[in-house]
């Protein structure tokens, strides 16, 4: 039957893609799906209130992503770490997470940075950016999980220059008893984090950037580069010393990126594959074959649905990807943490809805029509 969208009629997909879990995880490529985090709707909360969290929804989803074969990057920019998530509920959710990733033999990396200062007021200083991360990385380090180091908005206020970013990161590296990873989340993710690694040129922060691991590889498994930008990830990830791993955060182009080229790969850390979970970890299988055509042609028709989460403004992807896993029924409601859930347009959800309907991402097709359906309603939609 049709359903009639804000962009015209669209006829819904029939049947699912056949995904189902307990495959096992990919070999080639080490793929992290990083998780969104479900609200509970029914809390008596306003706007400056701690966030409400639905942990056994939250918990769900991550099984769900380790059953078919994906590892979690928890606490992360999907889980609105800065826009609706605040340190005490984050640190509740590392240690969740931790432990239900324990009990399931998943594989957890989680988020640490420096949220629990102030975000306005004077600026903060060196000390108190590094005593920020040391709790946090603490915090990781006792839960057992990996720790991902996050760019942080207080170091861009404490900094004066590179060589600050540089003196920050090899403290926390010396203390950091197994190798991190390094997040270099750009401005288009969080506009607070202009200028991060000490300057505006892309340039000279990739040189600030190479010289923090050059340093110290022995200290970092690997970095996740968040900038929307394939020929720069390219260029770093080939300017790596041996061992330490490039994995992509570029929603735009991961397909190509991790499917690699003569001189390399980049494995994964996504938002995007949230919603793509399954497909995703499927198609990184047949990655592992050696069947690169294969896995294009699985991977390369997601784009399209990415670029139109991660539209600009870039950082309220994380409406699209909670929408999609209502859609999808990993959840009983689109409520979000802070609101967000009225950060699109209505136009932009059905878009949503239609692109990721026709690659069939969703498990009940049915489902996802009729919530669909209900969304317009509530919008004032009679057709």
């Amino acid at each position: 039957m049709t359903i009639h969208l804000p962009q015209g009629p669209y006829t819904p997909r029939a049947t699912p893609l056949d995904l189902a879990p307990g495959a096992a995880a990919p070999t080639s490529r080490t793929v992290f799906s990083a998780a969104h985090v479900v609200a509970d709707p029914y809390a008596d909360i306003g706007p400056d209130d701690p966030a409400a969290v639905d942990w056994e929804s939250t918990l769900a989803f991550r099984r769900h992503l380790w059953a078919h074969g994906l590892g979690v990057a928890e606490a992360m920019d999907t889980a609105q770490r800065g826009m609706g998530l605040d340190w005490a509920g984050a640190a509740e959710l590392i240690r969740r997470s931790a432990a239900e990733a324990k009990a399931v033999g998943g594989r957890i990396a989680c988020g640490v940075g420096t949220d629990q200062l102030p975000g306005d007021g004077p600026d903060p200083t060196l000390a108190d950016v590094r005593a920020a991360y040391e709790e946090q990385l603490a915090l990781a380090e006792e839960s057992g999980v990996q720790p991902i180091l996050m760019a942080s908005r207080a170091l861009v206020r404490a900094a004066r220059g590179p060589e600050d970013y540089l003196a920050t990161y090899a403290h926390l590296l010396r203390q950091a008893s197994e190798p991190v990873i390094l997040h270099w989340l750009g401005p288009m993710f969080d506009p607070a984090l202009e200028g991060y690694w000490g300057s505006s040129d892309l340039d000279e922060a990739t040189d600030t950037f190479l010289k923090v691991i050059a340093e110290h590889p022995d200290k970092v498994d690997g970095i996740k580069i968040s900038l929307l930008d394939a020929a720069r990830e390219i260029d770093v990830r080939r300017r790596l010393p041996g061992g330490v791993r490039c994995y992509t955060g570029d929603d735009f182009n991961y397909p190509e990126l991790i499917a690699g080229d003569e001189r390399g790969f980049s494995h994964a850390l996504l938002g995007i594959f949230d919603p793509l979970g399954p497909l995703a970890a499927h198609a990184v299988r047949v990655l592992d074959t050696g069947d690169v055509d294969g896995f294009r042609a699985l991977l390369d028709p997601t784009v399209e649905l990415s670029r139109h989460l991660f539209r600009s403004p870039t950082r309220f992807y994380k409406t699209g990807v909670v929408f999609l896993a209502w859609l999808a029924g990993h959840q009983d409601h689109f409520t979000m943490v802070g609101g967000l859930q009225s950060a699109r347009s209505l136009p932009h959800l059905a878009k949503a809805y239609e692109l990721a309907d026709g690659l069939g991402l969703f498990p009940d097709p049915g489902l996802a029509e009729h919530r669909m359906r209900s969304l317009l309603a509530v919008h004032g939609g009679t057709r």
